[in-house]
């Protein structure tokens, strides 16, 4: 037996509202709301007494997923160090493919969004750099020149 898909990536933030905005603004849509609770959401990930709401991101494509989870109890957990440099165990980043790689920093950075290093060029294919997102996540960008 095979996996059917990847259905989504889910990132715990502290303030939903802004990381939907950051997340709508590189272009990703709003699927839905919701707010989770109950016996069968303390069973599926292992705390008990949770409270949380969700915001389901899509792609423009509709292939590809963020669930960005706001918990409001029980209380979340920090991760240290708060901003971990990229080679940290666990999980690395997010990608996204892009138009403009110049116009969409811009338009990010208006969201809190720090360009770690440098957008670097990688042969005559991409366009690449990661920047610091909600939560202090990873967000590549990548576009394709070539």
């Amino acid at each position: 037996m095979t996996i059917q898909r990847m259905d989504n990536v889910a990132i715990v933030v502290d303030d939903l509202d802004a990381a939907v905005a950051f997340f709508t603004e590189l272009g990703m849509e709003l699927e839905g709301k919701a707010h989770i609770e109950g016996l069968y959401a303390d069973r599926t990930v292992g705390l008990d007494g949770v409270r949380s709401d969700i915001a389901m991101m899509r792609t423009p494509d509709g292939h590809s997923k963020l669930e960005l989870t706001k918990y409001h109890t029980p209380a979340v957990s920090d991760a240290e160090p708060r901003n971990p440099p990229p080679n940290t165990l666990g999980l690395h980043r997010v990608m996204f493919a892009v138009d403009d790689i110049d116009d969409t920093i811009a338009r990010l950075r208006g969201h809190g969004a720090e360009l770690l290093g440098e957008v670097a060029q990688y042969e005559n294919i991409f366009r690449l750099c990661n920047l610091r997102g909600p939560a202090g996540i990873i967000v590549a960008l990548a576009e394709q020149i070539g």
